[in-house]
C-alpha cells in the first residue's frame, strides 16, 4: 500500500512511516518547520518529504492518507483530502491495526518519563531475549531509532495522553491494545485540549480500564492524583495492580538509593522483602522510579533480574534527555525535552546533583501548549530552584498562544526568580541569548537548554561560539 502521512515530522509519526515502510509499504509525507532529530531519521530511510502542506499534494495517489493530530481544520492539504473523500486515518489506529493487534503490549503512560522509561523497557525486553517490537516518542540510541518492527510476540510502546486527530479526540493510548499497563505519574498538562485535572484523571482512567483481567497494571502511588484514580476506581479493576514508588506503602519499593558513585545504586523491595540490587547510569530519583516500573514489568515477562542489571547498565539513553550535546572550553551543553515545571525542576535537580560544585545555567523556552500559558506561572518560579543562573526565552508563537488563554508573562516569572538570589533574565529568540550569554561562560559551567522544540538551533550555536573564542 502507499501511505501519505501529512504532519510527518512530528515523532510519532516519523516513527510510523519508518514502521510501514520497514512492512514495505511505500510511504510519502509532507510537514512545514522540520528540525532534527526527526527529519534526520526520515532522511536516512530514504522517505520522501514535501515541504508545506499544499492542496495539490493529494494529487499524490495514495491508498490511505494519515492524519497527524497537529493537523486541524484548515489546513490547505486536508481540507482537499476531505473534499475528494480520500481514505483517511489516525496514526494510532494504523499503529493499532497494523502492529498491536495479537500482541503482549507493554504501554508507558504518565505525564512525565514516558518516553525514558518506554527506551529502557525496550532494551531490557532487547537484553532479555524477547526481540520486542518497539515504538517510542524519542531517539533510543541503543537502537538508533525510534521504532522497530520484529517478527516477535512483544511490543513495547509509549502511550501519550494527547488526543489522537481532530477527528478523533480520545487520548492515544486508547488505541494501543495494554497487555499491561504503566502509568508512572499523573499531573495537569495539555491545557490546550484538557480543561482540568478532572479531565486528564478521567483520561487515564480509561487506559487503566483497558487492561484485561490477565494482565498487569503498574502505577506509581509516589504521585498523589495517582493515588486518587485508584481510589475512584477502586472495585473497578478487572487486572493485577502493582504499585511502585519511594514510599512506605507501594508494594514495590526503592531503597537506599546513593548517587554518590559514577552509578545510582538502589536496592528493590517486593511486599517488604529485598528483590535486588540494581544500578543505573541515569541520574536522578525520577529516574529510579522508571526503572523500577520497568522491573516490574520485566518480571512479569520473566526476564531475570541478571538481564535487566545488564540492560540497565548498557543502557545510552534517549536523544534530547539530559543529553550532553557537547563541551567546548570546559563548558558542557546539555539538550533536555523537559517544559512541564516538575520535569524541568526534577531535570535540574538531578543535574545539581550529578554536577555538584559548578555552576548550572538553566535555559528555557516556553514552547509546548502549557507552558506558554500562565497556568504555570507559580510553579515555573519553583522550577528553577536548583539553578545558579536563568534565562527564559520569550514565548514561542504567543498569538497562537493567546488564542487559548492569558500568556506566560515572561517578565514576571525572571522578576520572581530574582527574588531567590540568583541572576534571571529574559531574551526574545536563540540568537540573543547566544549572544548574550556565550561571553558569560566559564570552564566548569554546565548550561542546561529545555525546549520541546528545535530552539533555533541554540545548542550548536552556543557550542560553535565556544569553540570559535
Amino acid at each position: 500500500m502507499h501511505y501519505h502521512l501529512i504532519g510527518i515530522c512530528g515523532t510519532a509519526m516519523a516513527s510510523l512511516a519508518g514502521m510501514l515502510q520497514a512492512r514495505g509499504h511505500r510511504v510519502t509525507g509532507s510537514d512545514q518547520n522540520v528540525y532534527p532529530p526527526m527529519s534526520t531519521q526520515l532522511e536516512n530511510l530514504g522517505i520522501e518529504i514535501i515541504n508545506g502542506y499544499k492542496a495539490e499534494n493529494a494529487n499524490f495517489v495514495r491508498d490511505c492518507t494519515i492524519v497527524g493530530n497537529t493537523i486541524s481544520r484548515g489546513n490547505a492539504e486536508l481540507e482537499e483530502v476531505l473534499n475528494r473523500k480520500l481514505v483517511y486515518r489516525s496514526q494510532a489506529e494504523i499503529v493499532k491495526e497494523e502492529f498491536v493487534r495479537g500482541r503482549r503490549s507493554l504501554v508507558i503512560a504518565g505525564t512525565h518519563g514516558k518516553t525514558t522509561t518506554t527506551s529502557i523497557a525496550t532494551w531490557v525486553a532487547e537484553c532479555g531475549g524477547l526481540n520486542p517490537s518497539f515504538l517510542v516518542g524519542g531517539i533510543v540510541q541503543n537502537f538508533g531509532a525510534s521504532f522497530r518492527v520484529a517478527d516477535s510476540d512483544y511490543f513495547v510502546i509509549e502511550g501519550d495522553e494527547y488526543d489522537t486527530a481532530y477527528f478523533d479526540k480520545k487520548p492515544k493510548f486508547m488505541h494501543y491494545l495494554p497487555e499491561t499497563a504503566i502509568v508512572g505519574n499523573i499531573e495537569f498538562d495539555h491545557a490546550d485540549i484538557y480543561h482540568d485535572l478532572r479531565e486528564i484523571k478521567f483520561a487515564f482512567s480509561r487506559l487503566m480500564n483497558l487492561v484485561p483481567s490477565n494482565g498487569r497494571l503498574i502505577v506509581g502511588v509516589d504521585s498523589p492524583v495517582v493515588r486518587e484514580v485508584l481510589d475512584e476506581m477502586h472495585g473497578k479493576l478487572h487486572a493485577t495492580v502493582e504499585t511502585f514508588g519511594t514510599c512506605d506503602d507501594a508494594k514495590w519499593q526503592a531503597r537506599y538509593i546513593d548517587f554518590s558513585g559514577s552509578a545510582t545504586r538502589f536496592t528493590i523491595f517486593k511486599d517488604g522483602h529485598s528483590f535486588g540490587e540494581f544500578e543505573t547510569h541515569l541520574i536522578g530519583e525520577f529516574n529510579v522510579r522508571n526503572c523500577l516500573a520497568v522491573i516490574i514489568a520485566a518480571d512479569a515477562w520473566g526476564i531475570s533480574k541478571e538481564k535487566i542489571n545488564e540492560a540497565f547498565q548498557t543502557f545510552k539513553s534517549v536523544k534530547r534527555r539530559v543529553e550532553v550535546r557537547g563541551v567546548e572550553r570546559g563548558v558542557t551543553v546539555i539538550d533536555d525535552f523537559a517544559h512541564h515545571p516538575t520535569a524541568v525542576e526534577e531535570t535540574l535537580k538531578a543535574l545539581k546533583t550529578k554536577y555538584d560544585g559548578k555552576r548550572l545555567i538553566a535555559v528555557f523556552e516556553p514552547r509546548s501548549w502549557s507552558s506558554r500559558l500562565a497556568v504555570f506561572q507559580e510553579k515555573y518560579e519553583k522550577a528553577f530552584t536548583y539553578s545558579d543562573y536563568v534565562i527564559i526565552a520569550g514565548v514561542y508563537n504567543t498569538s497562537k498562544a493567546s488564542e487559548l488563554g492569558k500568556v506566560l508573562d515572561v517578565n514576571e516569572l525572571v522578576t520572581n526568580i530574582k527574588l531567590q538570589g540568583k541572576p534571571a533574565m529574559s531574551f526574545p529568540d536563540a540568537d540573543s541569548i547566544v549572544e548574550h550569554l556565550a561571553p558569560e561562560l566559564k570552564e566548569g559551567d554546565i548550561v542546561a537548554i529545555m525546549s520541546n522544540g528545535g530552539f533555533g538551533g541554540i545548542h550548536d550555536k552556543i557550542l560553535q561560539v565556544l569553540k570559535e573564542t
